[in-house]
C-alpha cells in the first residue's frame, strides 16, 4: 500500500487531494522500476516502517516509479513538506526493530543545511538518503523532458521558478506535469535517486 500524504509527521492519514491505492492488484510483467512483478499480486498489509519524502512531487515521483513496488511490499510513502522540524518527526515516529523510518532528502551535500540536519539524527533505525540535487524535479533526466540539460539558476532566484522562467512555462504546476509525465520508469530518472530510493525500500523491508 502507498498512502502519499500530506502531513506534519509521519502519523497523518491521507489528505483529500491524495491517491487512495489501497486494493490496487500488480498487472504488468514488470514494473516501472525494473522489477520483475508478481501477477495479480493483491496489495500488502501496510508495515509499520515508514518512507517520509520533503515534498509532494517527491512522492508523485516515487510513486510513478516505485508504486507497484511498494504496494506488494506494504510501504507506506509519506510527505514531510521540508525537513526543519525532522528531529521532532524522527522523535514522535518512535523508530524500533520492528518500526524503521526511511528519509529522503533533496541537496544531501557537504556543508548544506539538509546535510548538517541529517547529520543531528542518530537512531540505528532510521536510515537517510539523498540526492546532491537542489530538487527532485532536477532528478528527472534532461533527455527524458526534452531538453540538453537543467538550466543554471543563479543564486538569490528561487530554483523551480528560474527553472520555468529559462524553459518557457510560466506555470510551476504546468511544468511539474509535463516533468512527470516524461517519467515512464527508472532510466527517466538520475543513478543517484535511484539508489536512494532503492536503498530505503531494502531498508525498511529487512526482516525484523
Amino acid at each position: 500500500m502507498v498512502d502519499i500524504a500530506s502531513s506534519s509527521g509521519p502519523n497523518s492519514g491521507t489528505s483529500a487531494e491524495s491517491p487512495d491505492l489501497r486494493g490496487g492488484r500488480i498487472e504488468n510483467s514488470t514494473t516501472a522500476s525494473g522489477s520483475r512483478s508478481v501477477a495479480g499480486a493483491k496489495a500488502r498489509t501496510a508495515r509499520a516502517s515508514r518512507i517520509l519524502v520533503e515534498g509532494i512531487h517527491d512522492a508523485e515521483l516515487i510513486e510513478r516509479v516505485w508504486g507497484d513496488d511498494l504496494r506488494l511490499e506494504g510501504i507506506v510513502v509519506e510527505r514531510l513538506d521540508g525537513i526543519d522540524d525532522l528531529a521532532a518527526v524522527v522523535r514522535d515516529f518512535s523508530p524500533s526493530k520492528t518500526r524503521r523510518l526511511g528519509i529522503l532528502v533533496d541537496h544531501l551535500v557537504p556543508g548544506s543545511k539538509e546535510s548538517r540536519i541529517a547529520a543531528e539524527i542518530m537512531n540505528p533505525y532510521v536510515l537517510i538518503t539523498g540526492t546532491p540535487y537542489v530538487d527532485v524535479w532536477e532528478a528527472v533526466r534532461p533527455s527524458s523532458v526534452g531538453i540538453t540539460s537543467w538550466p543554471q539558476i543563479p543564486k538569490g532566484v528561487s530554483w523551480k521558478e528560474g527553472i520555468c522562467s529559462a524553459l518557457g512555462e510560466p506555470d510551476p504546476r504546468e511544468m511539474w506535469r509535463r516533468i512527470l509525465g516524461s517519467v515512464k520508469g527508472w532510466s527517466d530518472l538520475e543513478q543517484p535517486l535511484v539508489l536512494a530510493v532503492e536503498t530505503l525500500i531494502d531498508f525498511v523491508t529487512v526482516a525484523p
